[in-house]
């Protein structure tokens, strides 16, 4: 008798246990999902993102709206969301205005893996507040088939004075050359950064002091006016297809704009910021990355920081390459698998190495339109380059002065209410 009560109570009991483990994981199962907003860069850059986010719905209970935003809705700042994207161009705005969390309080570490040059912007004295996500950077854009016929094998432009004789060879086929983007200053300039680091000049100092009325300026912008003469201005779309049809020979361009195909004519290497055979090479490849970051007004951090290192992943970002992601890792970009169907990642891992961010200063836009409209008067030939130098440092000079007067002047005033 004492051996059925016992059994029969340890089957009372086993079935409670069952029935309270079912009941608890059904309540759990049953919680709501944890919404997370995340403002992305529609296009490629937000796709790569969303590739990822199913898998991570499914194991954190999450639910992830993306907002697909124009630059403009970006730049103007992150509002009410738990991940942004940041272009690398508006890091001084964002960190000025304090709307990003340090990564580094909320448990986050970059690693070794992660190209190093690629993460330089994403700190702000002490702190870590971005991650370099998608990797987009200034490359040469070329029709290998032309640069043949002009004595160039595939990958063997090295110097701007190369890329001079491929661009006057096509001349002497009766083709254009070099093509550029001339329709908005912001353009001018990106442009022809890349000329400009090869002759050793920049757009500032390390006191933020312009400095383009320099002999390496002049050098260097009396070489893209002989560049551009072979060619003429293009729209990037024309600018495509002139290069890929062998209507013209090359442009200064970006990744995303073309993915080459085993038997397309036309390709892109990392410049080497080289003038000539014989120069010292300089970093010269114009970053265009878009970052991630988390906004400081997020109410979900943990969450948003969880999804953040998540999508820094090596694997994960392994992962996105095939939905077109340009991950910032060594891992990715020099994965034998990887290069075997996408080979010019090759120059994109090198392109990043010797990467440069354009300056983090909040008067960049301003900076751009001073600078972009005086040099085109001297590309149009309707000034000279001695003249437009000066006048562009005169005037950047007068706008970063302002700027620096009104910066300490806030300054007082919030010393003053203390």
């Amino acid at each position: 008798m004492k051996n059925i009560v016992r059994k029969t109570f340890f089957t009372l009991l086993s079935f409670f246990i069952v029935l309270i483990f079912f009941s608890c994981n059904e309540k759990s199962s049953s919680e709501p999902a944890t919404n997370l907003v995340l403002a992305l860069r529609s296009g490629t850059y937000a796709d790569v993102v969303k590739f990822c986010l199913p898998k991570f719905e499914e194991e954190n209970n999450v639910k992830c709206k993306v907002l697909e935003l124009e630059q403009e809705d970006l730049r103007d700042g992150v509002g009410n969301c738990d991940l942004c994207m940041v272009d690398s161009q508006w890091v001084a705005s964002f960190m000025s205005r304090n709307e990003l969390a340090d990564l580094k309080t909320l448990g986050y570490k970059f690693d070794p893996d992660i190209i190093p040059a690629t993460t330089t912007i994403c700190y702000n004295e002490n702190g870590l507040y971005l991650v370099p996500y998608y990797g987009n950077v200034t490359v040469l854009l070329y029709n290998k088939l032309l640069a043949k016929e002009a004595g160039f094998a595939a990958g063997e432009i090295s110097s701007i004075t190369d890329m001079l004789a491929v661009c006057q060879f096509a001349n002497k086929r009766h083709t254009l050359g070099f093509l550029y983007r001339g329709d908005t200053n912001f353009n001018i300039v990106t442009d022809f950064l890349p000329i400009l680091l090869a002759y050793g000049g920049w757009l500032i100092d390390e006191n933020k002091r312009p400095t383009i009325n320099t002999p390496e300026f002049l050098s260097a912008l009396y070489m893209y006016k002989e560049l551009i003469s072979t060619g003429r201005v293009a729209k990037k779309s024309d600018l495509i297809a002139a290069i890929e049809n062998k209507a013209a020979a090359m442009t200064i361009g970006w990744p995303g704009w073309y993915t080459p195909k085993r038997n397309s004519s036309m390709e892109y290497i990392a410049l080497t910021g080289k003038v000539t055979h014989l120069s010292d090479p300089h970093a010269s490849n114009i970053y265009g990355t878009w970052l991630l970051g988390i906004p400081e007004s997020s109410q979900h951090k943990e969450l948003a920081i969880k999804l953040l290192t998540y999508l820094m992943d090596p694997k994960v970002q392994k992962s996105t390459v095939s939905a077109g992601g340009v991950p910032c890792r060594y891992s990715c970009l020099r994965d034998n698998g990887i290069l075997g169907k996408y080979p010019e990642y090759k120059f994109v891992c090198d392109a990043l190495e010797n990467g440069v961010y354009r300056p983090v200063i909040e008067e960049w836009p301003e900076f751009c339109d001073i600078l972009g409209s005086e040099m085109k008067l001297a590309l149009d030939g309707d000034k000279s380059v001695e003249d437009v130098l000066l006048s562009a440092q005169e005037k950047l000079e007068r706008r970063l002065s302002l700027s620096g007067e009104n910066a300490k002047a806030a300054m007082r005033a919030k010393a003053s209410k203390k």
